[in-house]
């Protein structure tokens, strides 16, 4: 499980970090944050399984973040007040502990999320969609704006789309490069997952697109795509997808 804890006291932080991996070595905290402006920053190019979310943060209230950024991640608040509670459940939280964090509850609220996922973790639409025997309605082009022109590009062109900074791109086969008014996240929801594979918080990929792959350190994969990358490094399936592209590739 991977997790984003934002909380601007570090030694708060490291006080959560630590507890939870004693209730599960297995937990892996991607960052420790402590202010809005990072945390919103943070999250426009990155996901996490589960958010443990202080309220009140070093900037302001940490409820704006959901006004910066689409969050459909489960999350835990922490706080040491309790007038926030009927705010934070109108968002997506999960569960609201009260600081002193007692280890029990944080346990408590860590299996209830792992029931949720479990009992919420069918693709309702995709589901009905194969009862019906249609094909799930993917994303099948782009409209460009340039300027005061428009272009469509078809998906089937699209070699790989990408970050760049605050921005996401997306470059075609013929090497021409066009930003896109979507997340990552939303992409990988509206693209084809049989075609496009999210590799890293920074990549997702046409499988048409990768030229040739290199084995990489601790069982990673660095991809050569065409065209290329603008760097290499960008290109390395992540640890934590590793497994699911090599399944992506043999399905």
């Amino acid at each position: 499980m991977n997790v984003l804890i934002i909380e601007d006291e570090s030694f708060a932080a490291d006080k959560l970090e630590h507890m939870l991996k004693e209730i599960d070595p297995s937990i892996n905290v991607l960052a420790k944050l402590g202010s809005i402006k990072e945390s919103a920053k943070w999250l426009f190019n990155n996901t996490a399984d589960l958010i443990f979310l202080d309220i009140q943060l070093s900037d302001g209230i940490s409820f704006s973040i959901f006004d910066q950024v689409s969050i459909n991640t489960p999350v835990i608040f922490t706080t040491a007040y309790d007038e926030y509670a009927v705010k934070a459940f109108q968002l997506n939280s999960i569960s609201y502990l009260l600081k002193p964090i007692r280890t029990n509850e944080l346990s408590e609220s860590i299996q209830k999320y792992r029931s949720l996922k479990s009992a919420f973790s069918i693709d309702f639409d995709l589901l009905l969609a194969n009862f019906q025997g249609k094909e799930p309605d993917f994303k099948k082009r782009f409209l460009i704006q340039i300027g005061e022109k428009i272009k469509k590009v078809e998906v089937a062109e699209i070699a790989y789309f990408y970050v760049l900074y605050k921005g996401v791109y997306m470059r075609t086969f013929n090497g021409s490069n066009y930003p896109v008014e979507f997340t990552l996240d939303k992409l990988e929801t509206i693209l084809n997952p049989q075609t496009f594979f999210r590799i890293n918080r920074k990549y997702i990929v046409n499988i048409e697109s990768i030229a040739n792959m290199v084995a990489y350190s601790r069982s990673r994969v660095k991809l050569e795509l065409k065209p290329n990358a603008d760097d290499e490094h960008d290109t390395i399936v992540s640890i934590d997808r590793s497994s699911d592209f090599k399944k992506w590739l043999n399905a």
